[in-house]
């Protein structure tokens, strides 16, 4: 039996999404055609606008409605604390665990085996930043490495951490720790509990080279 196109194509489109495999998304699809037209038009235009009435924030790179996002809008957060984080699900973790900090999101990690180096992750804007904050030993700033306990997030935190030092910002200037080992190696931030997450914040400890 020839499946109808329309049917077809939307499970196509499921596929597509991580963690979505045949069988899953045919049974979305059946289980969407239960809904009322109404609130399958509702679902589509909230998939048109998902791009088009969101910005990546020009400053920290999370993903919001506004720019500069409410974060960095936020005079209450500690301005002199930034964790560097891989993706915005990342932030939204921190941010239930209790973080009051600001962020830099880089949008990946540096992964040599998928071609992926320091030029397709957000680092030069972070490294920027970190210039136009222009910090001193007055005015010192804690960068905070919250990127995953994997091979590839430890590689890009000490990356980082040595552009940094390398730019000739000392400890006392610029204070690199890194998220404490509350979370399992190999662990992702976004899947952690929050119990863990606020104890890894806690126990953050000096991450230097």
């Amino acid at each position: 039996m020839k499946t109808p196109k329309p049917i077809s194509d939307l499970i196509q489109n499921f596929e597509r999404l991580p963690g979505i495999g045949p069988k899953t998304a045919q049974r979305l699809v059946f289980y969407m055609l239960r809904f009322p037209q109404e609130e399958l038009d509702k679902f589509g235009q909230n998939i048109a606008e998902l791009k088009t009435k969101t910005k990546i924030c020009s400053v920290c790179k999370n993903i919001d409605q506004e720019d500069p996002c409410c974060i960095c809008s936020d005079s209450s957060r500690d301005i002199d604390l930034i964790a560097v984080v891989t993706t915005p699900l990342d932030l939204y973790a921190l941010e239930r665990a209790g973080f009051k900090g600001l962020y830099h999101v880089l949008h990946g990690v540096i992964d040599p085996l998928n071609n992926i180096g320091p030029e397709e992750i957000y680092l030069k804007e972070l490294l920027s930043r970190i210039d136009d904050i222009s910090p001193t030993a007055d005015a010192p700033l804690e960068l905070l490495m919250a990127t995953n306990t994997g091979m590839e997030g430890e590689s890009t935190a000490i990356y980082i951490s040595r552009a940094i030092r390398e730019k000739g910002y000392s400890n006392d200037i610029i204070k690199i720790t890194r998220i404490a080992r509350g979370l399992p190696v190999g662990g992702d931030v976004e899947y952690a509990d929050d119990l863990t997450l606020h104890r890894a914040l806690e126990g953050r400890s000096n991450f230097d080279l």
